[in-house]
């Protein structure tokens, strides 16, 4: 994480710390909206308020909070969330404030003190946000941070989000592929099925072997991860491994960075599978630094034309050359579709998986016996999941 290690205000030795409140009030949760022309997704949804409010606690939204949606005000005042004319109202009054994703400068400085933001924050891309809500003594949550471990697994919102993100990539290579997907059999001939590979099989990528296999299309992946093999086979996909010694995955089971030894080996199996296949959807993501370059120029020119490269990686710098956020480019014929704000086109479900991982993390820092929200870093998942600074 960077210059980020240790919360500068929690300096004694306790377990927990307490915020600042009056016992005899509720404490209140809240959410603005978000920039709609960047982010479509919200924090708070009808349900979820509700499982917010049935811990004890209030909920502010701001005026039309979720219209964009479909969702009318009148669905969270029916069950008992208020409704605020302005964000400005929703953050001076909020103990505890709901985002997608890191609020603006402007945002910032409407927040009480003493508060908590919950979002998927980036602290590495938004550092000097992060530095303004910790020095304005806001306890920062960032729901990536989260550890791999059985008990956070309903607040995992990568896999929540990446698990949508998988099946939207094959829905999309679809519709932009010029050549029906699976084997037909008819009186004018034989069509046959498409080959799609997958690269990165880790929650994006097995639900794409899955969706491509639902499609009829012959469906191949590989993964730096040994262990990805029987999850791949499972789901009916061929494994395409590299010869290797070295231990790829980490302890809390993400891909390492490979060395440039195996990437040149990487590079050799990928020329054969490259010719072979119509599709590539890359999920390949190391967190905390930039995507790995898997498909380099050469390698992604081996492909027929029209065939099509599909980079979900292209926001953190891509796993194929020639992809770039939000755009299609044209290559020899051959379509590199660069994903940008993905979610954006399933805004309505990843919004509902969104929330729920929210309200559980809700649940795991809100005390009900202290009708307060207590801080305890004893807590594993409280522990990874708070920003820290030196």
């Amino acid at each position: 994480m960077g210059n980020y290690s240790s919360y500068c205000d929690i300096s004694n030795t306790s377990s927990y710390a307490t915020l600042n409140s009056q016992k005899n009030n509720k404490m209140i949760v809240g959410s603005i909206k978000e920039n709609i022309t960047l982010e479509k997704r919200i924090s708070i949804t009808p349900e979820s308020a509700k499982n917010i409010i049935g811990l004890g606690l209030k909920v502010y939204v701001e005026k039309d909070y979720a219209l964009h949606l479909g969702i009318h005000d009148n669905e969270y005042k029916n069950i008992g969330a208020e409704i605020k004319d302005t964000s400005k109202e929703v953050l001076k009054s909020c103990n505890l404030i709901t985002k997608v994703n890191c609020p603006s400068e402007d945002e910032i400085n409407i927040f009480k003190e003493d508060s908590i933001l919950i979002g998927m924050l980036n602290p590495s891309k938004n550092k000097s946000q992060i530095d303004k809500i910790i020095n304005k003594k806001i306890k920062p949550f960032s729901l990536e941070l989260l550890p791999r471990i059985t008990r956070a697994q309903s607040m995992d919102v990568l896999s929540s989000q990446s698990n949508l993100a998988g099946y939207r990539a094959v829905i999309d290579c679809v519709s932009e592929f010029e050549k029906a997907v699976p084997m037909m059999m008819t009186a004018a001939g034989t069509v046959p099925a498409a080959k799609i590979l997958i690269i990165g099989a880790g929650v994006a990528g097995l639900q794409a072997i899955a969706t491509a296999k639902r499609l009829g299309a012959i469906v191949s992946a590989t993964d730096v991860r040994a262990a990805s093999k029987e999850q791949v086979e499972s789901l009916g996909g061929k494994f395409l491994t590299v010869e290797q010694s070295e231990d790829m995955e980490t302890a809390g089971g993400y891909a390492k960075e490979t060395s440039n030894d195996y990437k040149k080996k990487q590079a050799e199996m990928m020329k054969e599978a490259l010719k072979k296949n119509d599709i590539v959807i890359c999920t390949a993501l190391i967190p905390g630094k930039p995507a790995p370059r898997i498909l380099t120029e050469e390698l992604v020119k081996l492909m027929k034309p029209g065939s099509i490269v599909y980079d979900l990686a292209a926001e953190q710098g891509g796993n194929s050359a020639f992809s770039e956020a939000g755009k299609i480019s044209l290559v020899d014929g051959i379509k590199i579709i660069g994903v940008k704000s993905l979610m954006n086109s399933l805004p309505l479900t990843a919004s509902s998986l969104y929330a729920k991982n929210l309200f559980s993390f809700i649940r795991n820092l809100y005390s009900k016996e202290k009708k307060d929200f207590n801080i305890n870093l004893e807590d594993e998942i409280i522990e990874n999941s708070l920003i820290k600074k030196v």
